[in-house]
């Protein structure tokens, strides 16, 4: 086996805020897992989650916890630069706010890429208004070399809203492993859904159940939708995966419209792509997004997505072609669009099959893979643009 001191190939540390199950930690084990002419190693200000990191399929990448406590990042400066000095990296590419804050120490290691990633809004900042939080962001400007940003949004807003010159920016779209999440061969329910009778229409999101995910809002529209159109209770069923704080009022929710029998929330699953064969029809109600995995891996399994007008989602989700695309917070929009598609199996089928050509036209991991070897390679040599 090859030393570390032995092996050339360049390293790139990624600095997270928690390696642990979400879409942009899901980002980078797909880039980690198939970018093998790089060495990698993961940084997380809290904790490298040992089962998430199980998912990294090479043996060569090592996983560092700061356990970060609450409070400045600059605390977690000296335990970065050990870490850095130790390694070596000749790229360090940190993601969102929260890790953008070790980029100083990035620079005092002389490290000679530095890139900082924007994968979505901010949970207490959904529309990026927050003046503080701009000023974050140019305040560590003269530390980065490269931003990525994930989706349109977040590259205007980087550009015109905060503004850093264009050429510092570069937009990249998340791949999705079209193989991983396919259409089903032979369609089946998921382990233990309730309901396999055939005739039904399942619709449901997949996520953790925190605020910006906005999952009672779909609990909301699914009451609106049966009671808009009754006989959809023989028909229309509502799945609700993932876990966290707004479990329980999804189910309260459901529970007051006595409709709690008509939908499954089994928690966390480790068997997404099931999950999404076992779909009719995914929806993301979000109130702001980057570029949602969730969307990406509903369209390569054949799903048509109902989804927000936030972030990145309209670049993904063609409205009338692979989907529909409705207002945040519009209730009543969403019920409507459920109904539309329970309606409409044609429909389903059409949207998802225009979906899975699109994933595999544009949004594949090869075609993300080579975009950031360009920016880790390409812009090694170019100077700050103040």
């Amino acid at each position: 086996m090859i030393s570390e001191a032995q092996d050339s190939r360049p390293l790139v540390l990624h600095v997270v805020y928690r390696f642990d199950v979400g879409g942009l930690e899901n980002g980078v084990v797909n880039l980690i897992n198939r970018m093998t002419d790089w060495r990698h190693a993961v940084v997380a200000l809290t904790e490298c989650a040992p089962a998430f990191c199980a998912r990294v399929q090479r043996a060569d990448v090592s996983f560092h916890s700061l356990h970060q406590q609450p409070g400045h990042g600059y605390r977690s400066w000296p335990a970065l630069l050990r870490i850095l000095r130790e390694l070596r990296p000749q790229v360090v590419h940190t993601r969102n706010l929260a890790a953008l804050e070790m980029q100083p120490a990035a620079w005092w290691a002389g490290v000679p890429l530095r890139v900082h990633g924007e994968h979505g809004r901010d949970a207490e900042d959904p529309d990026g208004r927050s003046r503080k939080h701009q000023w974050i962001r140019r305040a560590y400007r003269p530390f980065v070399h490269r931003y990525v940003a994930l989706s349109r949004d977040l590259e205007r807003y980087l550009v015109d809203t905060v503004g850093f010159d264009r050429r510092a920016v570069v937009q990249i779209t998340n791949g999705v492993d079209s193989v991983r999440f396919a259409p089903a061969s032979h369609p089946q329910r998921p382990t233990g859904c309730p309901f396999t009778e055939p005739g039904l229409c399942l619709v449901g999101t997949v996520g953790r159940m925190q605020t910006v995910k906005a999952q009672p809002l779909l609990a909301q529209a699914f009451v609106a939708a049966l009671a808009q159109q009754p006989a959809l209770r023989e028909t229309l069923r509502l799945v609700l995966v993932g876990d966290g704080p707004l479990k329980a009022e999804c189910e309260q929710i459901l529970t007051d419209a006595g409709v709690r029998e008509l939908a499954w929330l089994p928690g966390e699953r480790s068997d997404v792509p099931a999950v999404m064969q076992g779909l009719d029809l995914f929806v993301l109600p979000s109130l702001a997004e980057g570029i949602s995995n969730t969307i990406l891996e509903a369209m390569a399994s054949g799903l048509p997505v109902v989804a927000t007008a936030v972030g990145g989602n309209a670049d993904l989700v063609e409205d009338g072609v692979t989907g529909r695309i409705v207002a945040a917070g519009d209730v009543p929009a969403l019920a409507q669009a459920l109904v539309d598609f329970a309606q409409d199996a044609p429909a389903r089928g059409a949207a998802g099959a225009a979906g899975r050509a699109r994933v595999e036209a544009r949004c594949s991991l090869e075609t993300m893979v080579r975009a950031y070897r360009q920016v880790y390679e390409g812009a090694s040599g170019v100077s700050r643009t103040e």
